[in-house]
């Protein structure tokens, strides 16, 4: 697309985001009652802010002007936080963290995919050669430290993907082999690739050439009309001096520079406001002394005043009113910046898209104006004083003492503290460097190297009965892209943008609780992937051993939050968390020392601050065996991770097949397939195509097409998960306080209907009575 359409598609976002934040506020304002008009308005609003959210991240993408994508930054991140706030609200209102939108999506006219919440580009774009020059980094250190037969292994690996790919090569190159996806890639797609590259390559141009002219255009100004800028400033306040003078009697006291100095007197204001601002104060000084004294004999008054006021508030206050957001005024600002700018700007005259040199010399100005402020007002401080010195010699000597008194006893005062400081906790490895840390975290198998693993690859689909199966009164069990979202929201987004890490409801610790093969290591790697983010691995069987004792426990985890602080973002990885808080030891695991991190691990949330994106993410297949009460403090989110159900089976079973090679025809019934796999995982899926699809059976494929039964045979040497283990799951769950709070919401919800019925049922009653 052009230049032209992705301003189009931004314009058209904006209006749309306009509209938004018009309906939020208007409804915001009046508190309400009904619970599931309250869910019904949250949830409206938190899919039409991820439609904006998707639009706006598309064009940040796309669009070339490096001012514009600026705006649009700071835009994109108040809609991500927003969304963050209102996914916030719905789990405080509906007590789960999974929310089923199908009714809604009918009204607003949406396919499920549209909920899908897109992973910001930027978020690798902007630190690809960082991200990079670490993994060349990682590599080296994991070679260089020789950490066994795993590492010649996948070297050996590697090698033999690499002969393979070469002979492919050399045999399409002779003509004997076909391209790859010879009949199915389209010459748009392979257009549309080249085009945004073209697109990064411009887009990187543009902000270099922004960055120069911020230098340039700033030095010019200095030079033509910095004097100027200077004589004004020194004019506008010799004028009020004088004024101040012939008004008050009086010189003024010139504000300091912590208050801002003479910009406080000055900002946007004309020579008669100023006066006029004087002449208020002075009036209004008059009138406190007044009041002070006619406030003393009212205080019983006042008292039942205030009483009165507490008990409409609480009046008030019965309602449900959403808390206030952080986002909605950085969004607000952002979209009036559109409106004064850019709504009507012609740019027929900037058809490539460049800077706007006018903007800059705009923020330039005051910048500079600033700068020249700064050194006029110690210039006029000092005049200021010579002149009170010149009319009132004896007052100003009177006062300068008097001040020198207080200064000295504030100096005094000042130095008495610095004894009383304490000691702030020294840093064991402050004479290191963080390469050195990192080297020896590498080294010790704590910092390892993710896999390239994307979030798209958990594949799943949406659960279309979930609004159903909630208004019967039945929980459902979450779907794959269920899970997805949360992910997203609660890990990705966070760890990806520190705007929105510092300002949005912060998600500390993440707890993935499943079967096993259901994907929770590989939601792990895909945290990491998708935020460029560093992962430590403190699971119970890789840290035994290691850093043995108490001070070696302590300095272990003062390394890893030193260097995932330092090269954040970060993941803190806990495998099979549950052995950290066992109820009982088993005796072949006490050598292991599995709950050497249990003390330790609140103390490590504790130290972590807003600025700190660090992400703490456990996996467990067996929850059950943890005691609940500190599991549940260190995890502040838990996710429930289920066997895919029919719809994410269909989707995996053709997905996976033809990633292998295979071929679908109507020989194959993918259906079949997804009726037969109930209650085997991804993990079972994948095993079994890679055991069918081997390279002589994908060879066979254009005389012998595939075949459900072939992968039948595979699957039933496998164990699947039953429903009892995934009914295990779920008991465990309701008995963490989301959990029993859900439940105790859900009973709440019951009785109120039995007693509408019972009281419905009466009034029929009453009504045949009367007819006999």
């Amino acid at each position: 697309m052009s230049n032209a359409m992705y301003n189009k598609m931004w314009h058209q976002t904006q209006e749309a985001l306009n509209s938004l934040l018009d309906k939020e506020s208007q409804k915001m304002m009046k508190p309400q009652r009904n619970q599931v008009f309250i869910f019904q308005m949250l949830a409206t609003f938190y899919i039409k802010y991820v439609q904006i959210f998707r639009n706006l991240e598309n064009v940040y993408d796309q669009i070339v002007h490096p001012q514009k994508r600026m705006l649009i930054r700071k835009i994109l991140d108040g809609v991500m936080g927003r969304i963050l706030e209102l996914k916030n609200e719905m789990v405080e209102l509906e007590l789960t963290e999974f929310h089923y939108f199908d009714d809604i999506l009918q009204d607003l006219k949406l396919i499920p995919q549209q909920l899908e919440i897109p992973i910001p580009k930027y978020f690798l774009k902007e630190k690809l050669e960082v991200i990079k020059g670490r993994e060349k980094i990682l590599a080296q250190l994991l070679a260089d430290s020789g950490l066994g037969i795993t590492e010649k292994v996948w070297r050996g690996f590697h090698q033999c993907k690499r002969t393979e790919k070469e002979r492919e090569e050399e045999m399409i190159f002779l003509g004997m082999n076909p391209p790859p996806l010879f009949n199915e890639v389209s010459a748009a797609l392979i257009q549309a690739d080249r085009v945004t590259h073209l697109r990064d390559k411009v887009q990187v141009k543009h902000e270099e050439e922004y960055r120069d002219a911020l230098v340039t255009i700033k030095d010019d100004l200095k030079l033509i009309e910095g004097p100027n800028i200077k004589e004004n400033l020194q004019d506008q306040i010799r004028r009020w001096f004088i004024e101040c003078r012939h008004l008050t009697g009086t010189f003024p006291h010139y504000p300091k520079e912590e208050e801002g100095g003479s910009a406080i007197i000055f900002s946007n204001k004309t020579r008669q406001q100023v006066i006029e601002d004087i002449i208020a104060s002075q009036e209004e000084e008059e009138k406190n002394k007044k009041k002070k004294k006619e406030e003393k004999p009212k205080k019983g008054k006042k008292g039942k005043e205030k009483k009165e006021t507490k008990g409409k508030n609480k009046e008030e206050s019965e309602g449900w009113k959403m808390s206030p957001s952080v986002f909605l005024h950085m969004m607000e600002e952002g979209n009036n910046v559109y409106k004064d700018l850019w709504k009507n700007k012609d740019e027929s005259w900037n058809v490539p898209q460049g800077f706007d040199p006018e903007l800059i010399k705009e923020d330039k100005r005051k910048e500079l104006e600033s700068e020249i402020r700064l050194q006029v007002d110690e210039l006029m401080r000092q005049e200021l004083k010579n002149l009170k010195l010149a009319v009132n010699r004896e007052k100003e000597l009177s006062g300068k003492t008097g001040r020198k008194k207080g200064s000295k006893k504030k100096n005094k005062k000042e130095k008495g503290k610095k004894w009383k400081v304490g000691k702030k906790d020294k840093d064991p490895t402050a004479d290191r460097t963080i390469e050195s840390l990192y080297k020896e975290l590498v080294e010790e198998g704590l910092l390892i190297q993710a896999l390239k693993v994307n979030l798209s690859d958990y594949i799943g689909e949406y659960s279309y009965l979930g609004t159903t199966l909630r208004q019967m009164s039945t929980e459902p069990m979450p779907s794959l892209l269920d899970v997805r979202q949360l992910i997203t929201l609660y890990g990705i987004l966070p760890l990806g943008s520190e705007a929105v890490h510092e300002k949005a409801p912060s998600v500390k610790s993440l707890l993935l609780a499943g079967p096993s093969g259901v994907g929770k290591k590989l939601l792990v790697h895909a945290i990491c992937t998708e935020t460029g983010a560093n992962l430590f691995n403190l699971s119970a069987a890789n840290i035994a051993g290691k850093y043995p004792g108490k001070n070696g426990l302590q300095m272990m985890l003062h390394v890893v939050l030193k260097v995932a602080r330092q090269l954040q973002p970060s993941v803190v990885w806990i495998g099979d968390t549950e052995k950290t808080f066992y109820k009982k030891v088993p005796s072949a695991e006490r050598k292991m020392e599995p709950k050497r991190l249990k003390k330790q691990l609140p103390k490590i949330l504790k130290l972590l601050k807003p600025d700190d994106r660090i992400l703490i993410v456990g996996t467990t297949q067996r929850p059950f065996d943890a005691e609940l009460q500190p599991f549940c403090k260190v995890y502040q989110k838990i996710i429930l991770v289920p066997r895919p159900d029919y719809a994410s089976r269909y989707v995996l079973w053709k997905d996976i097949i033809q990633r292998n090679g295979g071929v679908i025809t109507d020989a194959l019934s993918i259906s079949c397939l997804a009726k037969i796999s109930d209650g085997f995982t991804q993990g079972h899926i994948v095993q079994v195509v890679k055991e069918v699809l081997t390279e002589r059976r994908i060879r066979q494929q254009s005389h012998k097409p595939l075949t459900a039964l072939e992968f039948v045979t595979s699957l039933t040497s496998m164990s699947p998960v039953y429903q009892e283990e995934e009914e295990s799951f779920k008991d465990w769950y309701a008995k963490t306080p989301m959990g029993k709070k859900r439940a105790l919401a859900l009973k709440g919800d019951n009785k109120e209907n039995e007693k509408d019925k019972g009281k419905e049922k009466e009034k029929k009653g009453k009504k045949e009575k009367k007819k006999k």
